[in-house]
């Protein structure tokens, strides 16, 4: 045989072989390579029905309930406010259509992409139903996406790994810890606020509205900066704690040590009282009509009480 017919007999069989190959890929039970297509988790009209999100994850494990519109975080037996675009952001992961590649179609490939019964697992609930239980295995090489399957069900399809954020860290982080929280609309927008009183426990400063500008009474300032007041009074309003506190009741006395008083045109008058700040900076905080109690992290503490040369003009 001619070096040319052996070329040839060599490169036909390399490309039957490959042909092969492909060809028990394509229909292996085991494997079915990046067969994609458009794919969706939850249907967008199944997620208006959503009441409860159940998480069992390795760092954590809660549950999201969903109260008159209002989603709240139920863990150890407590139950604190959610942050609701966080929620939202991750329901919208599963329900945009997207390319959801499958990747098998076989039973005995769940171990090697981490999708056993033991892997992270989120179980979606309507009102009467299941609405998806899906698992979450491992990340695929390159950490661009995760594998899934849902429970219960033999096939494997990889996605956005993006939703791997909300199932690690702390629970801490689904918590809306902002002292007047985003729920309350406009309401608190600065320039529905009439008068701030703050009462550190030795001095009263008030800071009263007048037409567009503010009259400071209590402390002397000179030259006072409108920009710098009205900084100071959003930096209250978007006042937020780090974490809730169970152990402390809002009646506790520790609450008689300063407070901030914030009345809108409405007529309405929220109150934000001030516990000692700790060893580390920290303070607690209740605020009037709301049943928890906060801390407030050092640096967001040392913003609450200021002295007059924080409202003079620079």
């Amino acid at each position: 045989m001619t070096y040319k017919k052996r070329l040839i007999f060599l490169l036909s069989l390399i490309g039957v072989l490959l042909l092969t190959y492909m060809l028990s890929l394509l229909f292996s039970s085991d494997f079915t390579g990046t067969r994609t297509s458009s794919y969706v988790w939850l249907d967008s009209r199944a997620a208006a029905r959503v009441t409860r999100i159940v998480i069992n994850a390795e760092e954590q494990d809660f549950e999201l309930v969903k109260k008159t519109n209002q989603w709240f975080v139920l863990h150890n037996g407590l139950e604190f406010p959610a942050r609701q675009v966080r929620v939202e952001d991750f329901l919208s992961i599963l329900t945009t259509r997207s390319l959801w590649p499958v990747r098998s179609s076989g039973d005995s490939s769940h171990e090697r992409f981490g999708l056993t019964d033991s892997a992270s697992r989120v179980t979606i609930y309507g009102e009467y139903s299941v609405l998806l239980d899906l698992l979450l295995g491992n990340d695929d090489i390159f950490r661009n996406e995760t594998y899934f399957r849902k429970y219960g069900h033999s096939e494997v399809r990889s996605g956005d790994n993006s939703i791997k954020v909300y199932l690690s860290g702390q629970v801490t982080n689904w918590y809306n810890l902002r002292l007047i929280p985003e729920s309350e609309g406009n309401n608190f927008d600065i320039s529905n606020v009439q008068r701030l009183t703050v009462n550190n426990g030795t001095e009263t400063q008030s800071f009263n509205r007048r037409n567009r500008s503010w009259e400071i009474s209590g402390i002397t300032v000179n030259n006072p900066s409108m920009n710098n007041i009205e900084n100071y009074i959003r930096s209250i309003i978007n006042l937020e704690g780090d974490n809730f506190v169970d152990s402390v009741s809002r009646d506790d006395p520790v609450f008689d040590n300063s407070r901030i008083t914030i009345e809108l045109g409405n007529g309405r008058v929220i109150t934000i009282r001030f516990s000692e700040a700790d060893e580390t900076g920290r303070v607690m905080a209740h605020v009037s009509g709301r049943d928890y109690v906060y801390t407030v992290p050092a640096w967001s503490a040392s913003r609450i009480f200021r002295d007059a040369s924080n409202f003079e003009t620079n």
